[in-house]
C-alpha cells in the first residue's frame, strides 16, 4: 500500500485524531464522531470535501461551517500540521498505514454495515485489501481453561484449512487462541484491536505473517493508544462487521465485553449470524445467548461441512452499495438490518441465570463506556456530544450512574466516576 496519506485523510486526522507522539496531544478540541458526522454533512451540502479545509480558501470553508463547529476550534485543530507530520513519520517507520472513509481502500464492509457510524479513520498494518475478505469471527472471554483454548485453536485451524479467514479482537484468551490456531495452520487472520496497534505490529511473531499477507492488524484508535475500556467495547462491532458469521466460544451472562458485543448484534445490528459453541462443558452465558436468538454451532468435521455454514448464510448477506462517488464516501446513511433467526431445531435447555431485560442489556453496554468517558470530568453537553445522543438521554444515563453511587456531580455540574468497579465489563 502507498505510504501517501490523502489530503482528505490528513484533514480528518487533524479534526478527529489525538496524534499521539512524545506524550501526545492533550487538545480538548478534537471532534467526537457525532460532531464530525454533522460537519461532514455540512461539507457535503456545500459540495466541499474535508481536504478543502486545507486549501488557500479554507477561511471561507470554515466560516461556512460555523453553525456546526466554532471557527476558532476548527482553526486550532487544523493548525496541528507539524504534529501530524511527526506522527506520520513515526507510523511509516513502523509500516503502519492510515486511511479514512474518503479513501477508495477503506473497507466496503464497514461502509455497508455501519454506514455513517463507520470510523472516520482506520489505522493498520498488513494488507488492507484483506479486510474485505470476510470470514469467521471468533470471540470469547479472556479467562478460560486449557480445554477451551485447544478447542478454539482447532476451530481456527479448520477455518484456515477451509480457506476462510479468522477475525478476532487480539485479546488474551479466546481471541488470541483463535488467531494463533489459524496462523499456525497457514490461514489468513484479521486482528481488530482496541489498543496497542503499534506494539502489536512490532511483535516478532507477527512480522512474517504481516509481510506475506496472511495477517492484517487494524484499529480505529491511535496506534500508540493505551487500553481503554470504552475502546475495547466499541471495537466489538467492527469484529462482526468484518466477518460473514461469528462463533461465541465463551461468555458470562449479563456482563463482560463478549456478552455486550454479542447481544448488541442480536438485538440491534444483526450484521452476521451469531453461533454459540455446543460441545464441551455447560455454559450459562452461551445458553442465554441461544435463548436470545443465537444459533447452535454445528461443530463441522471437515471442509465441506465448514463451508456449508457460509453457503447457507450467503443469501442473507446484503450486497455492497458502490453507487456513492468516492468523493463523498465519508458520509453515509442508517445501517440496514438482516435476518438472524435461529437455525437450531432441538428444544432449548433451561438456564439457571435470568436473561437481563432489554433495558438492562443496553445499560450493560453503555455503563462501562460512560464510566470510561467520565474518568475526565464532563458535563451533560460534553457527554451527549461524545456519545452522539440527545442531551435528555445523556442526562438520564448520568442520573442512573450517579444513583448507583458510581459517579459524583461537582459544583460545576460535571460528572466523574468514583470507583473502579465500573471497569469489570472490559473484555
Amino acid at each position: 500500500m502507498s505510504e501517501t496519506i490523502s489530503p482528505n485523510t490528513q484533514a480528518i486526522l487533524l479534526l478527529t485524531a489525538p496524534l499521539i507522539a512524545r506524550g501526545g496531544d492533550t487538545s480538548a478540541d478534537l471532534l467526537p464522531l457525532g460532531l464530525y458526522k454533522k460537519l461532514a454533512r455540512r461539507l457535503r451540502e456545500l459540495n466541499f470535501q474535508p481536504a478543502d479545509l486545507l486549501t488557500s480558501d479554507s477561511a471561507n470553508v470554515i466560516r461556512s461551517c460555523e453553525e456546526v463547529v466554532e471557527p476558532d476550534r476548527l482553526k486550532r485543530l487544523l493548525d496541528r500540521g507539524f504534529l501530524l507530520s511527526q506522527v506520520i513519520e513515526r507510523w511509516q517507520a513502523r509500516a503502519i498505514w492510515v486511511i479514512s472513509r474518503a479513501d477508495q481502500s477503506y473497507p466496503k464492509r464497514l461502509k455497508r454495515s455501519l454506514r455513517e457510524d463507520a470510523p472516520a479513520v482506520l489505522y493498520g498494518c498488513g494488507a488492507v485489501e484483506r479486510l474485505d475478505d470476510g470470514g469467521l469471527a471468533i470471540v470469547g472471554s479472556r479467562h478460560v481453561d486449557d480445554d477451551l483454548v485447544c478447542y478454539t485453536e482447532a476451530v481456527g485451524a479448520m477455518a484456515a484449512g477451509s480457506h476462510y479467514p479468522v477475525v478476532s479482537g487480539g485479546a488474551k484468551g479466546i481471541d488470541q487462541a483463535a488467531m494463533r490456531g489459524a496462523a499456525e495452520a497457514g490461514g489468513q487472520v484479521v486482528g481488530v484491536l482496541g489498543d496497542g496497534l503499534e506494539k502489536a505490529a512490532m511483535l516478532r511473531e507477527h512480522r512474517a505473517p504481516l509481510m506475506d499477507g496472511r495477517l492484517v492488524l487494524v484499529s480505529p484508535y491511535d496506534p500508540s493508544a493505551r487500553f481503554n475500556v470504552g475502546h475495547a467495547m466499541q471495537r466489538n462491532k467492527l469484529i462482526y462487521a468484518f466477518a460473514d458469521a461469528a462463533l461465541v466460544v465463551s461468555s458470562d451472562v449479563g456482563r463482560g465485553g463478549t456478552w455486550a458485543g454479542a447481544t448488541e448484534q442480536l438485538d440491534r445490528y444483526r450484521f452476521v449470524p451469531i453461533y454459540v459453541r455446543q460441545s464441551g462443558g455447560v455454559s450459562e452465558g452461551l445458553d442465554a445467548l441461544r435463548r436470545q436468538g443465537a444459533r447452535v454451532w454445528p461443530e463441522p468435521k471437515d471442509r465441506d461441512e465448514f463451508a456449508s455454514i457460509f453457503e447457507h448464510d450467503a443469501k442473507d448477506e446484503p450486497s455492497a452499495d458502490n453507487s456513492l462517488s468516492t468523493q463523498y464516501e465519508y458520509i453515509g446513511t442508517s445501517a440496514p438490518e438482516v435476518d438472524t433467526s435461529p437455525l437450531a431445531t432441538e428444544p432449548l435447555q433451561p438456564v439457571a441465570a435470568e436473561i437481563p431485560p432489554p433495558a438492562d442489556r443496553l445499560w450493560g453496554v453503555v455503563r462501562p463506556v460512560l464510566a470510561d468517558l467520565l474518568t475526565t470530568p464532563r458535563g451533560e453537553t460534553a457527554v451527549a456530544e461524545a456519545l452522539d445522543v440527545s442531551k435528555v438521554q445523556a442526562r438520564a444515563w448520568l442520573a442512573r450512574l450517579t444513583s448507583e453511587g458510581a459517579a459524583n456531580k461537582d459544583k460545576s455540574n460535571r460528572y466523574v466516576v468514583v470507583r473502579d468497579g465500573l471497569f469489570e465489563f472490559a473484555r
